[in-house]
């Protein structure tokens, strides 16, 4: 039986504040922190601290000085650098999830930034995918957790179950990409994915919904709380 682990990684945007992310953090199994984003941590130490160390005091880094791994790579950031760590914590024999907090907030370019990174964090499974030292599998579910909902990324056709009247947007980046849907008021089969707000503010009519792929290819899709 494959073990299973949760890991959350803390970025340096707006601390979490919503019951749910915080319930992540308690129970997440490892808890990474980009670079000064262990600043906010509250209610346990970090596991890990990723990054530049850039932001992060000198006092903090002696203190942490033993769990701290520095990058200095400039051409990937601190997120990608944390992702691909939390990658190489998920051995082969075990399957998990990565949740991706205070990743939005404090600056819009950030957000935006960081919600485009999930799908380029979820391209090419089982494909060695640079700067990442380690193969993506679909036993590993990525996710960014905001206050509001959840952006989680897919990279071929899905069944997805949520309650009837429940609100869900499809990000898309991929304009040869065709979606055949069921359970959606809007259905996706004649949207052309070539702008982000194609398929959003959509709601399902039926607690399975099925988002069938003409060809592999990534999306996000987003679900309010």
């Amino acid at each position: 039986m494959h073990k299973y682990k949760k890991i959350a990684i803390l970025a340096d945007g707006t601390y979490p504040r919503a019951q749910y992310p915080l319930e992540i953090l308690a129970q997440a199994d490892i808890v990474i922190c980009c670079d000064a984003s262990v600043e906010k941590l509250k209610g346990r130490e970090p596991n890990f601290i990723v990054g530049d160390m850039d932001t992060l005091s000198p006092t903090l880094q002696e203190k942490y000085s033993d769990i701290i791994h520095k990058s200095s790579c400039q051409e990937t950031n601190d997120l990608t650098k944390s992702f691909s760590f939390a990658l190489g914590l998920i051995s082969s024999a075990e399957s998990g999830e990565i949740n991706i907090l205070g990743a939005t907030g404090c600056r819009e370019d950030h957000s935006l930034g960081n919600i485009s990174l999930l799908a380029e964090y979820a391209k090419n499974v089982n494909n060695e995918i640079p700067p990442f030292n380690n193969k993506m599998r679909e036993e590993i579910k990525t996710s960014i957790v905001t206050d509001y909902g959840i952006f989680t990324a897919y990279n071929n056709s899905v069944k997805l179950n949520a309650p009837v009247g429940s609100q869900i947007s499809i990000f898309a980046f991929d304009n040869s990409l065709k979606i055949k849907s069921q359970g959606l008021k809007y259905p996706t089969d004649n949207v052309t994915f070539d702008m982000w707000w194609k398929a959003t503010l959509n709601q399902t009519t039926q607690e399975t919904v099925t988002l069938d792929f003409n060809h592999p290819s990534t999306i996000l899709i987003y679900r309010p709380f």
